[in-house]
């Protein structure tokens, strides 16, 4: 009999911990909960967990194991480093501890993944044998025009591959970029690399190149190349290889036309 293939579940659990010694929470609720009392941080803990589906149940786990062992094991943790030196424990070794924590605490089910998401822009996340690894992710956004056009086709075939993208001065998108890496978080700052030089790297190699730009009348990338949301990923993974410093890997690119189209490109 063949073995059956492993589900991956995940939960996402969300709380604001600085709130969790005024207000308690058990239930997993859409919003926050414990909610926030008050301004303060609201975080997202998605745990990923693998394995089979139990006949008995239909379920892989419990979600409600899943909450209750963010709640009782990460949530605490995250409260003592809000009263004590926020700025003093990076999210790289936060993360690290965290997955240590919450995965002996979820045995003998098997944690894959945890995503620590810090706002709709940022995330960093840890996989099960990639430790100390952690990977490190944001959201950027450019606007820019282009025409999707291929002169060797005629204009009638233009017209039929492209549509109204086809139209002779171009159209525009406000595209949202995010930018995914790797590194070992260092031992004192707790970061892969300081978030600002991060940023500046990006804005220097990708945004301020292509920002409101019409890209195949003012960028030399798509003088011959057509700016296909495709294409467009393809040259920004390039543009970023290489310019990390060492121990900092580029895992992945991606890039939103709207909010309906998105392309990847992959470290191989």
């Amino acid at each position: 009999m063949s073995k059956k293939p492993d589900i991956l579940l995940t939960r996402d659990v969300r709380f604001a911990p600085a709130a969790l010694e005024s207000a308690p929470g058990e239930a997993n609720n859409f919003a926050a909960n414990p909610p926030p009392n008050g301004v303060m941080p609201v975080v997202t803990l998605a745990v990923q967990v693998a394995g089979h589906i139990h006949t008995d149940t239909g379920m892989l786990v419990n979600i409600k194991h899943i909450d209750q062992i963010v709640r009782r094991v990460a949530a605490p943790a995250m409260a003592d480093m809000l009263r004590s030196d926020i700025q003093s424990i990076g999210p790289g070794l936060l993360l690290a501890e965290l997955f240590q924590r919450c995965g002996a605490a979820l045995q003998p089910y098997v944690m894959t993944n945890l995503m620590l998401k810090i706002s709709p822009w940022m995330y960093f996340q840890a996989h099960g044998g990639e430790l100390p690894m952690i990977q490190m992710a944001q959201k950027f956004e450019f606007s820019a025009a282009h025409r999707l056009h291929n002169p060797e086709l005629s204009p009638e075939k233009n017209q039929e591959l492209f549509g109204k993208c086809n139209n002779l001065n171009g159209h525009g998108h406000n595209y949202e970029l995010e930018v995914l890496i790797s590194g070992q978080p260092d031992p004192h700052s707790g970061q892969i690399m300081p978030l600002a030089n991060f940023q500046r790297l990006v804005n220097e190699h990708v945004i301020d190149v292509f920002d409101h730009k019409h890209l195949n009348m003012d960028c030399p990338e798509f003088s011959t190349l057509n700016p296909t949301v495709e294409n467009i990923a393809r040259v920004i993974f390039t543009k970023m290889q290489g310019v990390f410093a060492t121990g900092v890997k580029l895992v992945a690119i991606k890039v939103w036309e709207t909010p309906k189209t998105c392309c990847e490109v992959r470290a191989g």
